[in-house]
């Protein structure tokens, strides 16, 4: 018996362990992010399309990632896909390199516009470069209109060349799919 309790104590205390050295290394986004990504994998978490849409609003500004300014009204005549996303968010981790897939079939048809909304935008900075991704990343540098519900992270949105939100979506999804591909093909050659 004290044998049994004695394992067992020792089991604790390497779980607790092991999970205190992945929080205070800070690799527990991480950690979490790559659980979620095994359930984005299945694709049962699809984007939502919005049944009854509504116009964009291109009334703000943002900063690239080489202190440029950037008006959103360049983008009034593209296919827009904007997420709003952060690097302290296990979910916008884990749907991060579906979005890169995404990016790298449609970006010659679709503005990507990945806005990150860390405090600490070095960190935003150094994990698109750990990371590798290529696609556009944004600060805002206004406050953004109300049209845009961004309470909650990661939130994407898909707005046509006319300026029409097709595309609202709360939570993470998974993007890189035949259908949200044939989507954003047909809104591009749409108008």
């Amino acid at each position: 018996m004290k044998q049994k309790i004695r394992k067992e104590l020792i089991e604790w205390i390497v779980l607790i362990t092991v999970v205190g050295v992945i929080y205070l290394g800070g690799w527990h986004t991480e950690v979490l992010g790559r659980m979620q990504q095994v359930v984005l994998s299945t694709g049962l978490i699809k984007p939502t399309l919005l049944a009854e849409e509504r116009k964009a609003s291109y009334n703000f500004w943002l900063e690239d990632l080489k202190g440029n300014r950037i008006e959103f009204t360049e983008f009034s005549n593209e296919v827009v896909f904007m997420n709003f996303w952060a690097t302290w968010c296990p979910p916008c981790v884990a749907e991060m390199p579906d979005i890169y897939d995404l990016y790298q079939k449609q970006k010659d048809q679709v503005s990507f516009v990945m806005i990150s909304l860390d405090q600490d935008e070095a960190k935003a900075r150094r994990f698109i470069d750990r990371k590798g991704f290529e696609f556009p990343v944004y600060f805002l540098r206004s406050s953004l209109p109300t049209t845009y519900d961004t309470h909650s992270i990661p939130t994407t949105y898909v707005l046509s060349k006319g300026g029409t939100i097709k595309v609202e979506n709360h939570g993470m999804a998974k993007y890189n799919t035949d259908s949200f591909n044939k989507l954003l093909t047909d809104l591009f050659e749409s108008q």
